[in-house]
């Protein structure tokens, strides 16, 4: 990045965050055709630092940090979750955050290209400001993968460990290609391999094999093991499901990582134009309007099969999938199962 467009990007960067302190980094960037990852590269050396980490060694810092807000987004959907980052486990390549109910994580590191820590100030309810942590990492088009903010006034001693490691390297970001579409391939053997499944994790083992996108498996199957929902899908069931207590799964995907935020639901919310879960320790922001697929999904395992709801942007990625909460060895509950009946038979009569 050459000195000029770095002071440009600085002054759009400090101009707009005068007028709103709180304005996301991602909707500043947006603002200035730029990827979210060259723009805090942009502050290196004045309030970002990069983190000089493998990706397993920066995930091994998160169960030191304390209480944080841990947030990733797919295109159409942000959860943020407060809480402890659980023990690190997995190996070389995966990440496993365990926490059923908690910050409950799958981390992809073959795509952690840029990790840095970060200080924004922020105002406080008497006028002043106080300077505001975080942890984020990005993909190599600058796309952010996830990030944790620190929740704890003073901060754990990690976050000043951290802090001591940052230097001003500058990373290099590739432009991202947009999905080219193809018509739907062929895949003859594809019905009788998914019936044959005994675990859900076999899938992406499928749709390797078959070289095959989630969304063209689905279309593949419509009919045997999926189906199509309408558009307004998602505010039904979720909204039924809060009403009923009923414990679901959501999971929301950036290209590196996977968060999962498990249990009863508040009832939801519409504002600007957002669907919007309000929870004690999470929030789930939903741009259902910009869905552009919804596909009602059955696996079958061990336990008699699982059914997700996956809903898709228009490029084609998942933007949600819910599941029912299960433990393992468990069948799926009948209530959800009862729900998604109410949802066909909704379908049918409309």
């Amino acid at each position: 990045m050459i000195q000029s467009q770095q002071i440009a990007i600085l002054e759009a960067f400090d101009a707009a965050r005068a007028a709103q302190p709180r304005l996301p980094a991602i909707d500043i960037a947006e603002r200035l055709s730029i990827s979210e990852g060259e723009l805090q590269a942009a502050r290196l050396g004045r309030d970002v630092w990069t983190l000089p980490l493998a990706p397993g060694d920066v995930a091994a810092w998160l169960p030191q940090l304390g209480r944080v807000k841990a947030l990733t987004r797919s295109r159409l959907a942000v959860l943020e979750q407060s809480g402890d980052y659980p023990e690190l486990s997995g190996g070389t390549q995966t990440g496993l955050l365990l926490d059923p109910g908690g910050l409950d994580l799958r981390l992809l590191y073959a795509h952690w290209h840029w990790a840095c820590l970060i200080r924004d100030p922020m105002p406080t309810e008497n006028g002043q400001e106080q300077w505001r942590w975080s942890l984020q990492i990005f993909n190599q088009h600058g796309c952010a993968i996830h990030k944790c903010f620190a929740l704890e006034n003073p901060q754990p001693r990690p976050w000043g460990a951290l802090a001591a490691l940052g230097n001003t390297d500058t990373p290099a970001f590739t432009q991202c290609v947009p999905r080219v579409k193809r018509a739907l391939p062929k895949a003859p053997t594809l019905a009788t391999e998914w019936a044959a499944m005994s675990d859900v994790h076999q899938f992406f083992s499928l749709l390797q094999r078959h070289q095959l996108e989630r969304l063209e498996a689905n279309q593949l199957m419509d009919g045997n093991f999926t189906r199509a929902l309408p558009a307004n899908t998602l505010e039904t069931l979720l909204h039924r499901a809060s009403q009923r207590a009923l414990p679901l799964m959501l999971f929301v995907a950036s290209p590196g990582c996977v968060q999962i935020r498990t249990g009863i639901l508040p009832t939801p919310q519409r504002a600007r134009g957002w669907l919007n879960l309000f929870g004690e320790h999470f929030t789930l922001h939903l741009n259902d309007t910009a869905i552009d697929q919804i596909w009602q999904v059955n696996k079958p395992n061990r336990d008699g099969g699982v059914t997700s709801v996956e809903a898709f942007d228009a490029e084609g990625s998942l933007a949600l999938q819910i599941y029912a909460e299960r433990q393992e060895g468990q069948a799926e509950r009948r209530e959800w199962q009862q729900l998604l009946a109410e949802l066909s038979s909704q379908e049918a009569v409309a």
